[in-house]
Parts: C-alpha cells; structure tokens; sequence
C-alpha cells in the first residue's frame, strides 16, 4: 500500500513538474516593452507592416501561433478572396519578423478545444498588460468591453485621413510671402501652411481661398490654394 502511494506521488511529482516546465517555456519574452497582440485581420489588411517600418510603434508585437494556424486554414481554403488574403496575412507576419525597428515575437500557443483565437488574444492580452491590433469590428468591441486598449488601422487611417480636398473653401489669415512670385502664405490653426497664389499682396489679411491641393509629407501637412474667381471679381 505504501509503495502504491509513493508510486502515486512520483507520478503528480512528474506531472506537476512536466506542465510547469511547459508554461515556463510559453512565457513571452520581456523586453520591457508593451505588447500589442496581432489578430488574423490585422494581418489579412496589411497596413500593420508600413506602420512598424516608420518606426512609430512603441510596442512589441505578438504573433500567436493560432493566429498563424487561422490564416493557414484560411489559405487552404476553397473560397477565392479569402485564401488570397490569408496567404498575404502570412506574408506580412513573416515580412514583420524582418522589420529592424519593432521586434515580433512568434509566441507558440495551443489552440485547445473549443477555444477560439479571438478569445485566446483577449486572455494573453489581459496576462500581459497588452494592447490588441485588429480591424474586426466584433473583437473591438468585445475587447474594450473588457478594458483592453486596442489599435485598430481603420481608426488610425480615419485619423490620418485629408481634411480638407480640393475645391474646398477655407479662410485664412495670409501672413507673408512666399518663395515663387505673387504667393501669400498663412497658416491654419493646427498648423498647416496654406500657400496661396496671386496672394502676395495680402499680407495681414483674413480671405477665403480655394483648396487646390492637399499634401502629406514626412515633415508635415502642406495646402496650395488660390483666390477663389468669384472672390476677385467681386473686389
């Protein structure tokens, strides 16, 4: 009887050692960084990578191995579109792991049964302190029902989006010169510069200009505009 119970308690000894060396060797890495935890759509969309090269993210990124196991089944499928896009989703999570400025992390879950990945992401998220990338609209929802921070690319582009397009009227007070010849230059309050032409000559003056063109660059926003005909008839 003694030798059944010692035999007992080597095997729950062996057990429990085997499953605590199991979890020890599924802990994400530490960096001291936040993670962000990138969901099957984040991928399918692809705009998570020209995010990470501008070196904008102050996170590290998570892969799971279920997320890579989704679109795997996906790109095996037998619908057109979505196996098109899952196998662009595998390409954007291997082309992350090349990215030099943020550091992806293939983290090697299990997908139990009856688990779902959405749940999985939600769960790591909440162990971890993380954040959650997605565009799926349920998984947003259902996420910051739960307190998780999420980036969503759809919010950010919606963010980013132009302001003003062409044809558009806006006032603004011309403040100097420009570098070409009769152009007046203002800015507006969030601090676009608005070059004006045939605008030199006002100077001090508040007028409504017609949008003309709309410019994002890397050093900031850039309008160009002209006087309205309507505007230099009536003066």
């Amino acid at each position: 009887m003694e030798i059944l119970s010692l035999v007992v308690l080597l095997l729950v000894f062996v057990e429990t050692t085997i499953i605590l060396f199991t979890r020890s060797l599924k802990k994400l890495k530490s960096t001291g960084k936040r993670k962000v935890f990138v969901d099957t759509s984040a991928l399918m969309d692809g705009r998570i990578l020209n995010i990470a090269r501008s070196n904008f993210l102050g996170y590290d990124l998570v892969i799971t191995r279920s997320v890579l196991l989704e679109l795997q089944l996906l790109a095996d499928g037998k619908d057109d579109e979505r196996r098109s896009r899952a196998r662009f989703g595998l390409d954007i999570a291997s082309s992350l792991q090349r990215v030099a400025e943020v550091d992806t992390e293939i983290y090697q879950d299990t997908l139990g049964k009856g688990e779902y990945v959405d749940q999985i992401l939600i769960d790591l998220a909440k162990k971890n302190h993380g954040l959650i990338c997605t565009t799926d609209f349920n998984l947003n929802k259902v996420a910051t029902t739960e307190g998780i921070e999420v980036l969503n690319v759809n919010d950010l582009a919606m963010a980013l989006k132009n302001e003003y397009l062409p044809g558009e009227r806006i006032h603004v007070k011309i403040t100097g010169t420009g570098s070409n010849r009769n152009q007046g230059v203002g800015h507006l309050q969030n601090g676009t510069m608005v070059v004006v032409d045939n605008a030199s000559t006002k100077v001090n003056s508040e007028i409504e200009v017609e949008v003309a063109k709309y410019i994002q660059t890397s050093a900031g926003r850039m309008i160009f505009a002209k006087i309205p005909k309507s505007t230099r008839k009536s003066k």
